[in-house]
């Protein structure tokens, strides 16, 4: 079962993506549809694409981003190694200003372990 953590997140995500995808917004709707087929398959594995999504996630400082590439890196079988050695990658880029969303991100982590995906 889920942590509360990452059931609430989900939820939220899910919920959001409904109302906002429910419209007639047709340049979110395309946004969307990239964001979803950037990170197939490719010469890039999955994984690759989504350390990249994580790595880019956590400069940005964007804390949904960073959950939700952490949650698809763990479902892909990325190891806590690999993503601590990515997310040092993120924070040397980044700077220290990344340290706080580094704790969270570990945090969430933790939280995956604890649940069944």
């Amino acid at each position: 079962m889920p942590s509360k953590q990452v059931k609430e997140f989900n939820e939220y995500r899910s919920k959001m993506n409904d109302k906002i995808l429910s419209g007639d917004h047709k340049i979110i709707k395309r946004i969307f549809n990239l964001d979803t087929n950037a990170y197939k398959e490719g010469h890039l594995s999955v994984k690759t694409k989504e350390l990249l999504g994580l790595v880019a996630s956590a400069v940005l400082r964007c804390d949904d981003c960073i959950k939700y590439h952490l949650e698809n890196c763990y479902k892909e079988g990325i190891t806590k190694e690999e993503m601590m050695e990515s997310m040092s990658i993120a924070t040397l880029v980044g700077g220290t200003i990344v340290i706080p969303h580094l704790r969270r991100a570990y945090e969430f982590w933790e939280e995956l372990e604890n649940t069944d995906l």
